[in-house]
């Protein structure tokens, strides 16, 4: 019998030092990768699959390394285009004073389909060919992703904050499974849920999300311990760190991508490798917001699951593994004094084989082997940063690549057998129409930046610490008369009304009113019951303008709420605020913790002015972060309204603030 006719096959990638990234470490040094679709059907030296397959196209790929496509573990791709915006910011201030407020002014589905574009050229020309995101309207960034030729996982974020894309969570819960809904089954990409993290989120929104990605059979991403002050607030409002408050809220019942885990604890990162949760450190993006440096070693040691992420561009400012693979083999040499704490290899492997297990494609991608998608990246090693190259021991190419490729050294990239990138020429996206696009949208932001003095969250924010309070306040006031003990009793007499605290106090609000709608209130509370506390609080709130909703007893400010500690005087933050109109109020107030029908209830008695000229009035009030929630409790207001016998004519759809 004859020779074995040769197989036909579509690519051949012939004559590079081949880095398969395979379990057994494998390197080919004249080595060939053979794809047919948009498999790898075979790997090995050249000479052997020149004899093996007959390809439609041959690549020459001398004086070059092929490695797996990279993984970027961890993105907010859309971000690009908030690319040095500002920097040198702590993580909260960057978040809530810039972030949160130039998002919710810009972004839009335009914005992120463009933002999309514009990083998946950048992660493609060096060498990413996959991207797990976190971010707004997402199903943009799916189709930014679909059309670039990339492969993803994209999270529709959630949190209990009103986002760009959903003024509540329930929204956003429904958005997502919406997302999940339009682009499950897709080859490339997956769709998820991205609870953003517990500081932002609720138990509900982990509980919700964890069914959804159970549902699709997709895993779950979100943002756990970044900060030494994230892990420390929760452990002293829940006696947890954000880690085990995760595996508690269900986010680890299944496959889960964890970002950052900065400051895992020891128990953490048992937790962690036990439900093989993904953990993605961004090196850069912890270290521009000084989170701290992830410990590398002492997770790889511990059998976790570890990849590497970029963050977002407005964090890092790029979106360049290579540099990512660099950082996660110097850092932990730099704070151990151990010169062998990651080895090149490893930190290669963890943007590669060890970062497609981290985000849970390990079975597609991270390596060059028969049967896996044709992720490939060519890199060429004839540079003057990298040379000369030494070939005594195989594993000297890990060092290349680590600490002397660059991303301007890709020369060609695949995804699926498809050649997304060709002689450093991006082939699937328009290059200079991109450039255009972003620009415009970013001269919009300069704009409003430029304009912003009368932003009065930032400038909460660079006074000191803020805290969002939630965004749906229900509330109803009545003037009363004489007969206000009356119904005092009435309403605490009835059965179904469970006090849990009541307290007295006086009040001193200033009221700092602005043309916009916003409002500034400074409060001196001074608690007056037996047992309180004797010095009185002084608190800044800012109360943004809000959309109101009418119900028959009462009335739904829609609105963010910003509260901090005021520690300067009242003609300070008038100065420095420099608002329209100024008013005071002062009120005696008796106020009684409620419960009724499983719902808290503030009720307050107040006594607004002083002397004769004091007014009686009742207010009862509530808040929540759901407008579902807000819904029902505005019902049982108008309930405890019947209870207390008020008429129409008593009710007061306004604020104190308001009248005259």
């Amino acid at each position: 019998m004859g020779d074995a006719m040769p197989e036909q096959i579509d690519l051949l990638l012939t004559g590079g030092t081949v880095v398969t990234m395979d379990p057994a470490w494998t390197i080919i040094p004249n080595g060939a990768v053979a794809v047919r679709g948009r498999e790898i059907v075979a790997v090995g030296p050249s000479a052997t699959l020149a004899e093996r397959y007959t390809a439609t196209e041959v690549i020459d790929c001398a004086g070059c390394a092929i490695i797996p496509g990279l993984i970027n573990g961890h993105a907010h791709v859309p971000m690009s285009l908030l690319r040095g915006m500002v920097a040198d910011q702590q993580l909260d201030v960057w978040l809530f004073g810039y972030m949160f407020p130039v998002e919710s002014q810009f972004v839009d589905a335009e914005f992120v389909y463009t933002g999309t574009l514009l990083s998946c050229a950048e992660m493609l020309r060096g060498g990413t060919t996959t991207f797990v995101d976190m971010y707004y309207f997402e199903e943009q960034v799916a189709r930014g992703a679909d059309e670039s030729g990339m492969r993803a996982i994209c999270g529709q974020t959630v949190m209990r904050l009103p986002t760009p894309d959903a003024p509540s969570f329930d929204e956003g819960l429904e958005r997502s499974r919406r997302f999940l809904e339009q682009w499950h089954g897709h080859e490339r990409i997956v769709p998820t849920v991205a609870p953003h993290a517990p500081y932002t989120c609720t138990d509900e929104i982990y509980r919700e999300a964890a069914a959804l990605c159970a549902e699709y059979g997709v895993p779950l991403v979100t943002h756990l311990s970044e900060t030494g002050r994230e892990v420390e607030e929760s452990i002293a409002q829940r006696e947890v760190t954000p880690i085990r408050y995760a595996k508690r809220v269900g986010a680890f019942d299944g496959p889960c991508i964890a970002a950052h885990c900065v400051h895992a604890t020891e128990d953490d990162m048992r937790l962690l490798r036990e439900t093989g949760t993904g953990v993605v450190p961004c090196p850069t993006s912890n270290l521009k917001l000084a989170s701290g440096v992830a410990p590398y070693k002492r997770m790889i040691d511990s059998g976790m699951k570890v990849g590497l992420g970029t963050d977002g561009p407005a964090s890092n400012d790029d979106q360049d593994m290579f540099t990512e693979i660099q950082l996660a083999a110097l850092l932990p040499k730099g704070v151990s004094g151990d010169p062998t704490a990651v080895p090149a290899r490893e930190a290669f492997a963890l943007a590669t084989c060890w970062g497609a297990r981290a985000i849970h494609l390990d079975h597609l991608v991270g390596s060059l082997e028969g049967g896996k998608r044709a992720d490939l990246v060519v890199v060429g090693l004839d540079h003057l940063h990298s040379a000369p190259r030494y070939t005594y021991s195989p594993d000297a190419i890990y060092s290349h690549l680590v600490y002397s490729a660059r991303a301007a050294d890709v020369r060609d990239v695949l995804v699926d057998g498809r050649i997304l990138v060709r002689d450093h020429c991006l082939l699937s996206l328009d290059e200079a129409d991109i450039l255009r696009r972003s620009q415009v949208i970013a001269e919009r932001i300069n704009a409003f930046l430029a304009s912003r003095e009368r932003n009065l969250l930032a400038k909460i924010l660079a006074i000191g610490g803020v805290q969002q309070d939630e965004i749906f306040e229900i509330q109803v006031k009545a003037h009363l008369d004489a007969s206000a003990d009356s119904v005092i009793a009435r309403l605490l007499g009835t059965p179904d009304v469970q006090i849990t605290k009541a307290s007295e106090r006086t009040q001193y609000d200033t009221y700092f009113l602005f043309a916009n709608g916003e409002r500034i209130r400074i409060r001196e509370d001074h608690r007056t019951d037996p047992g309180a506390r004797i010095e009185p609080k002084y608190t800044i709130t800012l109360i943004a303008a809000g959309g109101r909703g009418d119900y028959s007893s009462a009335i739904l400010l829609s609105r963010a709420r910003y509260t901090a500690p005021a520690d300067h005087t009242v003609r300070f933050y008038r100065e420095y605020f420099q608002p329209d109109r100024v008013v005071e109020r002062e009120k005696r107030r008796r106020r009684w913790r409620i419960i009724y029908k499983e719902h808290d209830f503030a009720v307050n008695f107040d006594s607004i002015g002083h002397g004769p000229r004091s007014e009686p009035y009742m207010e009862i009030k509530s808040r929540t972060w759901s407008r579902r929630d807000a819904d029902q409790r505005a019902a049982l207001i108008g309930e405890l309204i019947a209870i207390c016998g008020l008429s129409d004519s008593a009710l007061l759809k306004q604020e104190y603030v308001d009248l005259e």
